[in-house]
């Protein structure tokens, strides 16, 4: 622990988790929690549930769970460290100075000299293209209509034919060959042994908000594979949290931001005055990159090529964006493939006038699904006003729905009233329009965990909901009868809270800095199992109490030294006493 936990959970303290995530996530009450869709996986119904009671954030899909420190180390990549001192600002807390761990300084130093490499390798690149080795890619550029201005903005370069020439320069320079590995910027075989990543390429910088080089794209030329080649994942590039152009992008006074798929779309748009373009780096649109643009917009305009792998990227990117709290559009360049071939032909005022008619993303998915329908067919119609009235069920906002409802009658011409009629029917049938079941057995987790696992579980979520409940358990069960040591170490916090008279699950989670240890003990406080009745609550715990005890003293007995008479004795004590659970009264009626 780098700060006091104290101190560490002052921070917690002040930072409501429903408001910090709120600020990335679009969350709806429902009972005594917050639920939207998951940032961690795609979803169509929201499993991602927010406890203000608890403090913690759990995901009953894809079983992400923690508590606001843990959020942000996932969601933004921050470190332990990182998450703190974010917090603490945002709550108006003055961090104490401390000294840097070796590590830390260790992993500072490794990123700083890596962003020393790139700019090197950079700068590079950028000669290299302006030289006789260079004309080709030069020609290409030029091509492609780019003017010096644009290509020196970017900063545009080119590695040359040969596969060890930026190693060899680099060498000069005194860059070691293991920080040349970190960096990405070489390959190493036993064949070859160590010889340059990119070569015989139009070289493409990425840079990060803050116009620092971390990786580069590079497109081949002439015939060789692949096409576009991108820097691996280092230290200081991760292409599923970076967008390429978005450090001009974030700078424009525009109130949207344009989404395209490649380098020369940006490349294009930002020539043609459209300096909020940004493109993902060879990946699909992620939900780390709907977060990064949320930073800056409230809005993205989708300009994804028109054909039909252009359309599949729209329709994945468009539940990602708004799962983010994004508004959606979608831009047509019909009868054009993508934004750099539509503005050499049609120019730039042209295609702002696209961008004001870009389509509404719902619309437009019902646009795409009408495709699989022949409207001119009775039964294909129906079919079709069936299909859109399943996707009109994913508005939970009565007024949202009833405005879409009616936006899809006019436009297909058919009554507001039956298509209504047949959405509420749809919502009625549709097991993802039921509220969340929080069973188990219909969790699609990442941990496929056996039942006495789910059992104790249980217990924990159902002590720290109930306080009432540890007085009568307390009796039967201790965090020994916990057989997971994850399990026995929380459990022992658990009741080591409520014999003090306090619920504060979400400190426990501070005792465990990596992520996937705080997802494993979020668990433990949000297992439940749907009940109806008092009744059927209190003989869910009872058997729920047996299943424990009954597996802790079986494996205490198995475990104990059969010279252990009196041990032996008493575990048999134990268990003839099991008897009497079903005569607890636990809850009032």
């Amino acid at each position: 622990m780098y700060y006091p936990e104290e101190l560490v959970e002052e921070i917690r303290e002040r930072n409501d988790i429903v408001g910090v995530i709120g600020s990335y996530v679009r969350l709806q009450r429902k009972g005594s929690s917050y639920f939207g869709l998951c940032p961690f996986h795609n979803e169509k119904s929201p499993s991602f549930s927010v406890s203000p009671d608890k403090q913690m954030y759990y995901c009953f899909g894809c079983g992400a769970g923690g508590n606001v420190f843990t959020f942000l180390m996932e969601y933004e990549n921050f470190s332990f460290q990182e998450s703190v001192k974010y917090l603490a600002d945002r709550a108006g807390i003055v961090l104490p100075d401390r000294e840097a761990t070796k590590e830390e300084r260790q992993a500072a130093d490794l990123k700083t000299r890596i962003l020393e490499v790139n700019k090197l390798a950079a700068k590079y690149f950028y000669y290299q293209l302006w030289t006789e080795p260079g004309r080709q890619a030069m020609e290409y550029l030029k091509g492609r209509q780019l003017s010096d201005e644009t290509i020196k903005g970017f900063g545009l370069g080119f590695a040359n034919k040969y596969s060890n020439d930026l190693y060899r320069y680099l060498k000069s320079k005194g860059i070691s060959d293991e920080l040349l590995r970190d960096s990405g910027l070489v390959n190493v075989d036993e064949k070859h042994g160590m010889y340059d990543k990119f070569w015989n390429r139009v070289i493409f910088p990425i840079m990060d908000v803050n116009s620092r080089v971390i990786g580069f794209g590079g497109r081949v030329m002439g015939d060789g594979k692949p096409k576009y080649l991108n820097s691996p994942e280092t230290k200081v590039f991760d292409k599923s949290r970076n967008l390429y152009g978005l450090n001009i992008a974030r700078k424009s006074r525009k109130k949207y931001l344009l989404v395209c798929e490649g380098y020369m779309d940006v490349i294009s748009m930002h020539q043609a005055g459209f300096q909020n373009a940004v493109a993902s780096l060879g990946t699909a649109l992620t939900v780390q990159h709907a977060g990064l643009m949320k930073r800056y917009t409230g809005e993205v305009i989708l300009t994804y090529d028109s054909d039909e792998a252009g359309v599949r990227a729209a329709l994945r990117a468009i539940p990602i964006v708004k799962s983010a709290g994004l508004s959606a559009r979608v831009l047509d360049m019909r009868p054009y493939k993508d934004p750099d071939e539509f503005i050499k032909a049609l120019g730039a005022e042209a295609f702002q006038e696209r961008i004001d008619q870009a389509q509404n993303s719902f619309l437009y998915e019902i646009s795409a699904m009408e495709k699989d329908y022949n409207l001119k067919d009775p039964e294909g119609k129906t079919e079709f006003f069936k299909a859109a009235a399943r996707k009109l069920t994913e508005f939970d906002q009565e007024l949202e729905r009833e405005n879409y409802i009616q936006a899809v009658a006019e436009k297909y011409h058919t009554g507001f009233d039956s298509l209504r009629r047949l959405v509420n029917r749809m919502a009625m049938l549709s097991p993802e329009r039921r509220p969340p079941r929080t069973e188990i057995t219909e969790k699609k987790k990442a941990l496929q965990d056996d039942g006495m696992k789910k059992s104790q579980r249980l217990l924990l979520t159902w002590m720290i909901e109930d306080k009432g409940l540890y007085h009568v358990l307390k009796d039967w069960v201790t965090p020994e009868d916990f057989t997971e040591p994850m399990y026995r170490e929380v459990a022992a916090e658990v009741f080591g809270q409520l014999a003090r008279g306090e619920v504060n699950p979400a400190r426990i989670l501070n005792r465990y800095p990596e992520p996937e240890q705080q997802r494993e003990a979020a668990a433990l406080f949000n297992t439940t199992v749907h009940t109806e009745t008092v009744q059927e609550r209190e003989k869910a715990v009872k058997e729920t109490l047996l299943r424990v005890l009954n597996h802790s003293i079986n494996r205490q007995m198995a475990a104990l030294d059969p010279t252990d008479i009196a041990g032996m004795q008493e575990l048999i004590n134990r268990k003839r006493r099991l008897r009497d659970i079903q005569g607890l009264h636990i809850f009032s009626a």
